[in-house]
């Protein structure tokens, strides 16, 4: 099982138009208090959320003594979002940690024009409207960006790599993130053209639909897998493992967690790494200008 994770990827967007002393506002029990909403559960996020407390550490808060952190957890049910966002407004926290996908971004986005918020965005978060420009973010939002869906034909390659062999790769997608997967999808057609492949496309919204979909790839004997981003695949880690190893499909995935529960392969985006700096610019007594982590951790195995 190899993990191929790249932490370079992950970027700043920057801050100039942003600044706020973390303590200035949204106090409890004499502790700042930051705001942390996010699409799922807190057990999918877990791996994450150690990161994010690590960035508040490395910026000098400590959960529970020197900064408090109220979650609101929307339980795969984006359309709580709003009414989630609107609460930790209601509370004034200092700061909102938008994470989990675009949509608790977009929800905190039209809470509030005034509390900062920081966004995690594997999409383009100047075309999805969040912030005008990478350089000069504006209003109250800025974040960390890295490759998401862009990363597709590079899965598909590493994949080639593995099973030279290989003719046919079915790609596993969620239709509700249309956006994340036409982009997916485009690149990954371009990219299978030049390696003589052919892909095959099926869509998953839930755990029964990811089922339905692994016994067609089953049955119809795709050569390998790939799994898309975003939910509902973040949240069925487990499941989608242990159905590639009763199908025997070699598959790989954008996540290092998944390699983790005993999946295959994986290549991405650090994600843990950019809730780590989620958390130092939590903790931040003002926004930075524009920055982009430039150390790549190497291959390694798992």
């Amino acid at each position: 099982m190899r993990d191929l994770n790249r932490r370079g990827v992950i970027g700043l967007v920057g801050g100039a138009a942003v600044a706020w002393p973390l303590a200035a506002r949204g106090q409890q029990a004499g502790r700042p208090v930051v705001g942390l909403l996010h699409t799922q559960s807190p057990d999918v996020a877990a791996d994450n959320l150690r990161g994010f407390r690590q960035g508040l550490k490395e910026a000098g808060f400590v959960e529970g003594e020197s900064v408090t952190v109220e979650y609101r957890w929307a339980e795969n049910h984006n359309e709580r979002l709003a009414a989630l966002a609107s609460d930790l407004v209601r509370r004034d926290v200092a700061v909102i940690a938008a994470t989990g996908g675009i949509p608790s971004s977009m929800a905190a986005k039209a809470a509030t024009a005034t509390i900062p918020i920081l966004f995690i965005a594997g999409d383009d978060p100047v075309k999805l409207g969040l912030v005008a420009s990478f350089a000069r973010p504006g209003a109250n939002v800025t974040g960390v960006n890295f490759l998401g869906a862009e990363m597709g034909a590079k899965r598909l390659g590493v994949l080639r790599e593995l099973l030279p062999a290989a003719q046919r790769v079915g790609v596993l997608v969620n239709p509700a993130n249309a956006e994340t997967t036409d982009e997916t999808l485009r690149d990954l057609e371009t990219a299978a053209r030049a390696m003589d492949l052919r892909i095959r496309v099926l869509t998953a919204r839930s755990g029964a639909e990811i089922n339905a979909a692994f016994e067609t790839f089953a049955r119809d004997r795709d050569d390998a897998l790939l799994v898309g981003v975003g939910p509902p695949f973040n949240g069925r880690r487990v499941q989608l493992v242990q159905l590639a190893t009763y199908y025997r499909i070699p598959t790989i995935y954008a996540g290092r967690q998944n390699v983790e529960v005993g999946g295959l392969i994986s290549y991405g985006a650090n994600l843990t790494d950019a809730y780590r700096q989620v958390g130092v610019q939590a903790a931040s007594s003002r926004a930075r200008s524009p920055r982009t982590c430039q150390s790549c951790s190497r291959p390694n195995s798992s």
